[in-house]
């Protein structure tokens, strides 16, 4: 059941139509420090294919990014954006927030912090949310009551409203790129001293705690380990410059491509949540050992590309598994057969890459930052005109319905170990005192700003008296 946040008495927050949210520009929304009509009705105007929007800029619902650093539009601070349907003023002077015109603020996840939201939360505003990045960046938004405080969202979860789930994969070409180290190539470095398997990881405590799952896998199996977990190999000299790593450089493409398996383990853990570290080996024909997604196999090209740690009772069998298949060639070489447009059976796959609307590295296409803000801009618009024709006759219009996010939006889980039970972890381990407990106390926090915004308060350092009242109040039962 959605939630709905009750200010002001009776006003709801959440629920789009009840507050005020006509556009005009007087009223007690009007800031002492806004900016003007002026300095918005000079930024340069231009017309997108299909939008017959002809307001001037005065009369535009303007959309405020909350994250300043992540605002997609430059130079300035203050753009006009024409989309597919309608129109807006975009900025992140944060002047503008409890403008009346300032329909919706837009956060960056990663950088939202209970204890810096802009309060009040004023109840003719949306929020929308853009988070593409690791659950680990923010816990908060995992948790139901962090989520609901949005009414749209762009996550890697195919449930949100603007999904970003095949957001690494930059096309199926990326795909289909022919194998760089040819499999008689790898048979020869494997031959020549190379272990069947590669893990290159420099960021070592993660709520995924891969680490430790790899190193009881490297109990069974040989793993050259390059980066700063586990390492047992150092990085040739013209590849320790890490940026080499991130950009896809040729030299350490062709370097990592000379295994044939490579260990995909993610950061974090959660439905859909699929980086590079899955697609950049299947980029280069080896076969990635992946965990991260407990849905990924909705989104591979077919059913024998990757090999999935989740799929195996225990690391001793991944590794005879493993084994195998670096002795069959025959076997192996199935795993690659989606280089082969027609071994691309997945259409869940193919029609996700054609129908997005945004691109990666695509001019034709708008990234996903301008997409997302032109979807939360023509929604505002569609918001709007259906409060005002209700106004002008409630018998005859229904107000708009309200819009809520809710856990399929993000939900990540609470992290676990990465290798056998909680209970075998010595307390001291410094994985068990960080992630876990940041998953909890991003619900605390997530309870305390719910609660000031419930209560109308509009200063966010009062965000820690709220949590402790929620945490006496739920000692005493109540």
């Amino acid at each position: 059941m959605a939630l709905c946040l009750w200010i002001i008495l009776v006003v709801p927050l959440c629920c789009w139509g009840q507050g005020p949210v006509d556009t005009g520009d007087g009223g007690v929304f009007q800031p002492q420090s806004a900016l003007t009509d002026m300095e918005f009705a000079t930024v340069s105007t231009y017309r997108g294919p299909g939008n017959t929007d002809t307001r001037p800029n005065k009369d535009l619902p303007i959309l405020l990014w909350w994250s300043s650093n992540l605002f997609p539009h430059f130079p300035g601070d203050t753009e006009r954006v024409d989309c597919a349907r309608s129109s807006c003023l975009v900025t992140s002077n944060r002047k503008v927030q409890l403008y009346r015109r300032t329909a919706s603020i837009i956060f960056y996840g990663t950088d939202f912090r209970a204890y810096e939201a802009p309060l009040p939360r004023m109840p003719h505003q949306t929020w929308a949310l853009f988070h593409e990045e690791s659950p680990m960046n923010n816990y908060l938004l995992s948790h139901s009551v962090g989520i609901r405080l949005f009414n749209y969202t762009a996550t890697f979860r195919r449930e949100s409203d603007y999904p970003l789930t095949l957001q690494w994969l930059p096309s199926l070409d990326y795909l289909l790129t022919p194998t760089a180290v040819p499999l008689q190539e790898k048979n020869r470095w494997r031959r020549a001293g190379l272990a069947p398997v590669l893990y290159m990881q420099s960021h070592c405590d993660v709520p995924s705690d891969r680490d430790r799952y790899v190193q009881e896998l490297m109990k069974y199996i040989e793993i050259d380990s390059y980066g700063k977990c586990l390492n047992n190999r150092p990085l040739p000299e013209h590849l320790e410059d890490t940026s080499t790593a991130t950009g896809e450089d040729r030299r350490f493409m062709n370097f990592v491509g000379r295994y044939k398996f490579h260990l995909a383990l993610e950061n974090g853990l959660c439905p859909d949540y699929m980086t590079e570290k899955l697609w950049r080996p299947m980029h280069q024909g080896c076969v990635p050992i992946y965990r991260g997604s407990s849905s990924v196999a909705d989104w591979l090209p077919n059913n024998h590309s990757a090999i999935l740690v989740d799929d195996f009772p225990s690391p001793r069998e991944l590794a005879e598994f493993i084994k195998a298949l670096d002795q069959d060639d025959t076997e192996y070489s199935r795993y690659l057969e989606y280089k082969t447009p027609t071994q691309i059976t997945n259409l869940r796959l193919l029609e996700g890459l054609e129908n997005r609307e945004w691109g990666v590295n695509d001019m034709s296409k708008p990234n996903y930052l301008n997409g997302f803000e032109c979807f939360v801009c023509d929604r505002e618009n569609e918001r709007l005109a259906a409060v005002k024709a209700h106004r002008k006759n409630p018998k005859l219009n229904l107000p708009p319905q309200p819009k809520m996010a809710n856990s399929s939006h993000m939900g990540c889980p609470l992290p676990s170990p990465g290798y056998g039970p909680v209970e075998s972890i010595d307390p001291n381990d410094s994985w068990l005192q960080m992630w876990p407990q940041d998953y909890w106390q991003s619900l605390d926090q997530a309870e305390g700003l719910e609660s000031l915004i419930r209560h109308n308060v509009s200063e966010p350092s009062l965000l820690w008296q709220h949590i402790q009242s929620i945490a006496v109040r739920r000692a005493r039962g109540q």
